[in-house]
């Protein structure tokens, strides 16, 4: 059992004019996928359709490479990126893009297949810390308010964990006091469990290698639970030790990737991958699952995480690197598809104000309705000029579409919201 104290790392941090504002703001988005990481802005109200010539571009802001989204809180954007050999985390204010300040960290990670090395996951927003994940596995908390490093743990170095295909890429989860990681260690450290304070070991669970898909949370007869999907299974875990509740296999060996994020609704879940793995619904018990549907010809996602608006998915279906993936709406109890639309790409999407926003890998943001028996397209305008896999975030009426080309990209601030 590790309980070994890490020390604290003392690196560069630059502040800009503007100031830490702590006050609350409506229509927060702290990390991957929203509040609740489902895609939903509930307090979001935004307008009907889009100007024709697109929603006014009120920021932008360079930055380097890495597909780490933005995370929103407090009004304040957290930025996540790479320049030369230093991770950066970046607070700028949401309404200007001003800097409020920067925490330079170290950063070893050298890129194999995919020629970008910069951070894949989306910083974690917490009450007095931004937690972020960097792509060479060092997990790092730092203070919301200052800007300094509170902590970092080489979560890979420590429990022997391989970079992987492209570096580290699911996004921790923050549970109670613990901050849970889908690391892919060995000797039993597939997921380990550190103190939020102070970055100490808590739990290690499973021998499975890391996905790039990020864990949730769930409830299952009032007790909390923490969904995983791994390498090549996906597992139920109680996040206060450890232990694992049950799992079922889900993955294929080879050169694949799990990458989409679980989808729960109640006590259903449902997840998804290509590379003929496919997607699959079940219920979750207290000891077991339930298998409900399962096959590769519904909706099968490389990477991008479906949305559940009331009994429908939407979501994409196929490969960004193969053919051409579609947007489909799919009847969630049943896997029915209830229709197919070609995009310009693969996209991640988001639901705000009973509308659905896709913003598609090549740049194109798209505002549909939630329409189960035909594609109901409202809007469209052009949110980038080259690759965007990165997630987009919405906040306080915002948009924020980050750029990642080969050598990076800006990210840019859209105003879509309606006017108070």
């Amino acid at each position: 059992m590790i309980t070994r104290r890490f020390c604290l790392k003392t690196v560069g941090l630059t502040f800009g004019l503007a100031c830490f504002t702590s006050s609350a703001y409506a229509g927060d988005w702290p990390q991957i996928l929203g509040p609740q990481r489902n895609g939903h802005a509930e307090e979001e109200k935004l307008l009907d359709q889009w100007p024709r010539r697109g929603p006014t571009e009120v920021w932008k802001k360079d930055l380097g490479s890495g597909y780490a989204g933005p995370a929103v809180a407090d009004g304040v954007v957290y930025l996540f990126y790479r320049e030369s050999n230093s991770e950066l985390l970046e607070a700028v204010e949401l309404k200007t893009g001003k800097r409020i300040w920067s925490r330079d960290m170290r950063a070893s990670y050298q890129a194999s297949i995919n020629p970008d090395d910069g951070p894949r996951c989306v910083p974690v927003v917490t009450k007095d810390s931004v937690i972020v994940y960097g792509a060479a596995g060092i997990l790092r908390s730092v203070d919301r308010q200052s800007g300094k490093l509170r902590w970092e743990v080489d979560m890979a170095g420590n429990f022997g964990a391989p970079d992987g295909y492209f570096g580290a890429g699911s996004t921790p989860i923050v549970f109670e006091k613990s901050v849970l990681v889908n690391v892919g260690g060995r000797n039993g450290s597939g997921i380990v469990a550190v103190n939020l304070e102070d970055g100490q070991f808590q739990w290690r669970a499973l021998d499975d290698a890391a996905s790039y898909s990020s864990p949730v949370m769930t409830t299952i007869a009032d007790r909390p639970y923490a969904v995983f999907v791994t390498r090549l299974q996906t597992v139920v875990v109680d996040p206060f030790t450890g232990n694992v509740f049950y799992g079922f296999p889900f993955g294929a060996r080879g050169p694949t990737v799990n990458a989409a994020t679980p989808v729960v609704s109640g006590n259903k879940l449902f997840v998804t991958a290509s590379y003929g793995v496919g997607a699959k619904l079940v219920e979750l018990e207290k000891t077991q699952f339930k298998p409900i549907w399962e096959n590769d010809d519904t909706l099968s996602s490389q990477y991008n995480t479906p949305v559940l608006v009331g009994d429908y998915l939407y979501g994409i279906h196929g490969r960004e690197d193969l053919g051409s993936p579609e947007l489909r709406c799919v009847e969630f109890a049943t896997g029915r598809v209830r229709w197919s639309h070609q995009l310009p790409g693969t996209a991640h999407l988001i639901y705000a104000d009973q509308k659905l926003i896709a913003v598609t890998n090549e740049g194109t943001a798209i505002l549909f309705l939630p329409d189960e028996n035909k594609f109901t397209e409202v809007s469209r305008f052009r949110a980038s000029n080259d690759i965007s896999r990165a997630l987009p975030a919405l906040s306080g009426g915002y948009l924020l579409v980050r750029e990642t080309g080969t050598r990076g990209g800006p990210i840019r601030c859209f105003q879509i919201g309606k006017s108070p």
